[in-house]
């Protein structure tokens, strides 16, 4: 089913550049954490920043590409989802919590395992309800754990809540690839380059692991194609783009899932903003939003986000 939905951003928000700009840049949602790291049996960790107040429901946020824990996105549905008695869990994907990770593997959109270990992890300390919220590459986990392992999926997972997904990433990598577009990407390869720099170091003579010559890296395919496929077990990006897009597994979600995206995004391609030719599962629920950019989704006159808003509606049970 998709609903299409229009909003009104703050008004100086013009366009989809300043709706995913400005949030990241100046939007602040504190909230008081306790850090909990998990070891995990490949033996490289994560760290788990929980904000705990007693309660019997838990809101998991998944942060976006070189995201982390305290991002508005991630922060804000956590404070949202408070007033309706959940507590909160904010996970960093491996090397994203301040610390490299061990292993000469980061994280990718393709592999939903460590989500599914930090919500295992988290039911056994007695949560009753568990509520998944993921944000662009977070969202990309979110709904691969929901289709990949829906056989195997605890109980207590109520349903979730996705925003500004690349549901299918050849595309997604081809948009951000356009010119107009192109520094968003350029940011993105600045912060990955220092963690290859740091891991070369960590893993010298490394045969994927390497600096050289990383300044002629000028797209998301490139740098795929050289590290991501092969640290990960793909022959090469568009293997990696193909088996890793979440879309094709949308079919085979049996909880509820608000997937909100907007028109105006500019990480989105025309393929990410429907599902009708993967699925008409009923358990699903596209809305599309003619404004709020990439993950931003900010509105006038409130100081909570579209997506947190939603949240806050479907799941306040």
């Amino acid at each position: 089913m998709t609903e299409r939905v229009i909003f009104s951003p703050p008004k100086w928000q013009a366009n989809g550049h300043w709706q995913t700009v400005y949030p990241s840049l100046f939007r602040k949602v504190k909230i008081e954490t306790t850090r909990e790291r998990l070891e995990l049996p490949d033996g490289d960790f994560l760290d788990l920043d929980w904000q705990i107040k007693g309660n019997k429901k838990l809101v998991i946020a998944t942060h976006g590409l070189e995201g982390d824990s305290t991002r508005h996105y991630v922060t804000g549905i956590v404070k949202k989802m408070e007033a309706a008695g959940f507590d909160g869990l904010v996970w960093n994907s491996r090397s994203c919590s301040g610390e490299i990770n061990r292993l000469p593997r980061f994280y990718h959109h393709g592999d939903a395992g460590d989500l599914k270990y930090v919500l295992e992890h988290a039911i056994k300390k007695g949560y009753e309800k568990v509520l998944l919220v993921g944000f662009s590459m977070g969202g990309s986990l979110t709904l691969r754990l929901l289709g990949e392992y829906a056989r195997q999926l605890p109980s207590q997972v109520i349903g979730a809540v996705v925003a500004s997904v690349p549901l299918d990433l050849s595309s997604s990598v081809a948009e951000l690839d356009k010119p107009g577009k192109r520094f968003y990407m350029k940011r993105f390869l600045k912060k990955l380059g220092k963690k290859i720099e740091v891991k070369s170091k960590m893993f010298p003579g490394h045969p994927i692991l390497n600096i050289f010559d990383y300044k002629k890296i000028r797209n998301f395919e490139q740098f795929d194609n050289r590290y991501t496929a092969p640290l990960h077990g793909y022959d090469n990006a568009r293997d990696f783009y193909q088996k890793a897009s979440s879309k094709p597994l949308l079919p085979k979600i049996a909880v509820p899932t608000f997937i909100i995206q907007a028109e105006n995004d500019p990480f989105l391609s025309p393929e990410c903003l429907e599902i009708s030719s993967v699925t008409e599962n009923s358990n699903i629920r596209l809305i599309l939003c003619d404004q709020g950019g990439h993950v931003g989704f900010m509105q006038k006159g409130r100081k909570s986000t579209y997506v947190e808003d939603i949240a806050f509606e479907k799941f306040s049970i």
